[in-house]
């Protein structure tokens, strides 16, 4: 018989459980059987009879299993995979890393490539990246020396020997030069460049160029013509070179004709973005054939060039031209003959005579119908940045060939009527970007569609018997403040679809005003359009507070935001506002008769009697213009101005004091717009005033001095800027003098009004536009024209005046 007993085993302790097998089944397969004699004497033990013989089988129970369960194979196995992951990623991600990275020298290669393309031919740029390895492989020779110095002390001199003749042997090595027989160089200069470009931001500058020179870099691929180099606004190519080619005369013929309508085409569509006269940029182009040497100039900043007598032939061949015209040299037209090109030029009338090579003569290549040459005797390089006035009985080139008025006068009534046309279309682009920015803050600012809570007041919609324009001015215009939260939120106005009918109806109100303005010499749609340009410059020279970012908790920020805003005292915060300025600027020769408002008084005229002798232009031009806006054609216009009574309330108080601001010739109005600017920039400030009042005034003052300054800005530009507007406006005057309008002619008057003019009037308001300090280096360029223009008009006025009246009397 079997007898079982069950134990629990903890240490040398033993614990008796009961009869039975008790331990726990899971186990089974661990059990250990062991003879419980088998210490002693097995085999006696087993010979005895009657012995009772025990045996011990052992299981291990679940508590002791837990205490020797350990989890250190998965955390080593979990390490070893997760260092293998690491490993694996890192080698991925180094290896993403240095494809990145390849691409980008590639690309960078690439570029390069394209570049020293661009600006050296195939056979010179070998050569320089044949020199490249040469000099690389000399640093490499030297980086080892290096290496054998810090190893073996090399001895210093020695190494400063090296290094002195490392340097020295860049300029041993042959340079890259060669001689090119058969070559046709073109100079095209952009006439009437520098005179438009300073009445314009650097940025439309760059624009305009970029556009222009981009297009003929790629006619210049099309034809095989190569580009020197571009400096300022002049374009030099060559055709013959680096491959030689016998036709190099037709092909830079063609390029030539091609670069003068792609230059008529282009402006024409820029005028749109960039503004007035842009469409009257014409070139001035020169060719001659002949030797040329070219070659590279080494060391830094190192460029192709080419050198010679053929090169300043070409350069006095476009210095010595006529804008809208190319001028060939005899040589070049010999070549063009030679191809059998006759007709492609014609002798010119007179000669030239070129600096260093005395009297030429030289011939003019057809160019086709551009409609925009112009025929002078004075055809300087300067003279031909010289905008004529709106004169149409001027003669005008067409076609490449003279034409007399009576001949072209459809011609010039057509351009006429396009450059119109091209003005509409920029004011309406200009008016256009602005609503966006009025309609981007006001979704910003969460104002409703409508304020039904209260009804204000326009003066303009319900003026009272005997009250005018003029009795709206005040003092101080109430200008929103800023809202930086509204900054924040507000979304990029580029952004805002402007609704078809609100850019139809502005389209049509900007017509509408253009058919207004009579066709005066100076007081026109042009001149209007040019104040426009003035004020929107002026305005982007102020710092706006909305270019500040404003992030929540960041109280700094919004404080410096704030302090920015009264800075420029608030008035590029609020888009209504600039736009109030702009339209101003647009409508504030509405329907102005070409005389002053002393004549209009004088004639006792109907509008003189209606507004009272007091500033009667302009407040005619307000009541017309805002008449016209308030039609009901124009009612989503309206409603994207101004969605409200008190937005239509400020935006019409802005306009009034801003038109009315631009007669600076009744003396009491002068007075008061002294004394105004002496309380508000005063250096002794009344400290009882309410700040917010003080900025307000400050604004005011500012808002209306931008559109005196844009009014007159002709004179705070470029001198041919001025003598331009000065012309039209002297051609205006003695029109209203020969038509009885007037006592005196201009010609008695007119050399010492100008100089009365800008000492009184003019300098001072350029100062008055430094002191307010918002305007940037703008005021700072005002002043500068300002003052070289006195100083010049002082010089050749009286000149200039005997000028004006030959070409007057001449017809």
């Amino acid at each position: 018989t079997y007898c079982r007993f069950s134990y629990e085993l903890t240490g040398n302790r033993a614990v008796y459980l009961g009869d039975g097998d008790r331990h726990e089944t899971a186990f089974n397969q661990y059990e250990v059987v062991v003879p419980f004699n088998a210490y002693r004497d097995p085999e006696l033990a087993a010979n005895t009879d009657g012995h009772c013989r025990y045996s011990l089988h052992i299981y291990p129970s679940q508590q002791f299993a837990q205490g020797y369960k350990s989890s250190l194979p998965i955390v080593f196995t979990s390490l070893v995979a997760a260092t293998f992951f690491l490993m694996a990623l890192t080698f991925l991600v180094y290896d993403r890393f240095v494809h990145r990275r390849n691409i980008k020298v590639v690309n960078a290669a690439a570029r390069s490539n394209a570049i020293v393309s661009s600006l050296f031919p195939s056979n010179v740029r070998d050569r320089l990246f044949e020199d490249a390895k040469a000099r690389s492989d000399v640093n490499q020779a030297a980086h080892s020396r290096l290496k054998t110095f810090l190893h073996n002390g090399d001895s210093s001199d020695t190494a400063i020997t090296d290094e002195n003749a490392h340097h020295s042997d860049f300029f041993k090595t042959k340079p890259i030069a060669e001689l090119f027989p058969h070559t046709t160089i073109m100079f095209a200069d952009i006439s009437g460049f520098t005179a438009w470009s300073s009445s314009r931001e650097p940025a439309q500058v760059f624009q305009l160029l970029e556009t222009l020179y981009h297009s003929f870099d790629e006619t210049a691929k099309k034809r095989r013509v190569f580009k020197v180099e571009t400096v300022g606004d002049c374009y030099v190519a060559v055709a013959g070179l680096p491959d030689p080619r016998k036709d190099h005369a037709v092909v830079m013929a063609r390029f030539a004709k091609d670069c003068m309508h792609q230059m008529h085409s282009l402006t024409r569509k820029l005028e749109v973005s960039l503004g007035p006269d842009t469409a009257d940029l014409s070139l001035r182009i020169g060719l001659h054939s002949g030797p040329v040497t070219a070659g590279v100039l080494r060391g830094e900043r190192s460029r192709f060039q080419l050198f010679g007598d053929t090169m300043n032939t070409a350069a006095r061949m476009e210095s010595n031209g006529i804008r809208g015209r190319i001028q060939i040299s005899q040589e070049t037209s010999d070549l063009l003959a030679d191809a059998g090109k006759t007709q492609w030029f014609v002798a010119r009338e007179d000669t030239i005579v070129a600096k260093g090579k005395g009297e030429l003569n030289t011939f003019w290549l057809s160019v086709g119908d551009v409609g925009k040459g112009r025929s002078t005797t004075d055809t300087t390089h300067s003279s031909d940045d010289v905008f004529a006035p709106n004169n149409y009985n001027s003669s005008v080139a067409l076609d490449g060939l003279m034409t007399t008025s009576a001949e072209s006068d459809q011609q010039v009534y057509n351009l006429v009527s396009n450059k119109t046309s091209r003005l509409i279309d920029w004011n309406v682009d200009v008016l256009s970007r602005l609503i966006k920015q009025i309609v981007a803050r006001r979704k910003a600012s969460k104002v409703p569609k409508k304020d039904l809570s209260k009804q204000y007041f326009c003066p303009g919609d319900n003026r009272g018997a005997g009250t005018t324009v003029l009795d709206e001015v005040t003092e101080i215009l109430a200008l929103p403040e800023f809202d930086a939260d509204a900054a924040r939120r507000q979304q990029d106005p580029e952004n805002i679809e402007l609704d078809d009918s609100i850019t139809s109806q502005l389209q049509q109100y900007v017509s509408n005003v253009s058919a207004m303005y009579r066709n005066n010499p100076f007081h026109n749609f042009e001149h209007a359009s040019h104040v426009t340009m003035s004020v929107v410059k002026l305005l982007s020279r102020i710092v706006a507070p909305v270019d500040v970012v404003v992030s929540d908790g960041k109280n700094q920020k919004r404080s410096f935001a704030s302090k920015l805003h009264d800075h420029t005292y608030g008035i590029t915060s609020d888009p209504l506002t600039q736009f109030a300025c702009v339209f101003s600027a647009l409508i504030h020769d509405v329907d102005h008769s070409g005389v002053p408002n002393a004549q209009l008084v004088k004639e006792n005229s109907k509008i003189a009697t209606f507004y009272q002798g007091k500033s009667v232009a302009e407040q005619n031009s307000v009541d017309l213009a805002w008449d016209l806006l308030l039609d009901d054609s124009f009612k989503d216009l309206r409603a994207a101005i101004f969605a409200t009574d008190v937005e239509k309330a400020r935006f019409r108080q802005l306009v009034v004091n801003s038109v009315m601001a631009t007669d600076i010739m009744d003396p009491d109005l002068k007075a008061i717009r002294n004394a105004r600017w002496e309380k508000a920039f005063s250096a002794f400030p009344n400290m009882q005033e309410d700040l917010k009042d003080v900025t307000n005034r400050k604004a005011t003052i500012v808002i209306e001095h931008l559109i005196q300054a844009s009014d007159v800005a002709h004179t705070m530009q470029h001198w041919h800027i001025y003598r331009k507007w000065n012309e039209r406006l002297f051609l205006e005057l003695y029109q209203a003098y020969i038509a009885g309008r007037a006592e005196k002619s201009p010609e008695t008057f007119w050399y010492k009004g100008e100089l009365g003019f800008f000492d009184f009037y003019i300098i001072p308001l350029a100062m008055k536009l430094k002191e307010c300090g918002v305007f940037g280096v703008s005021s700072d360029e005002y002043l500068n024209y300002a003052m070289r223009n006195r100083k010049e008009w002082e010089d050749r006025g009286q000149e200039v005046v005997r000028e004006m009246m030959e070409k007057i009397k001449g017809g």
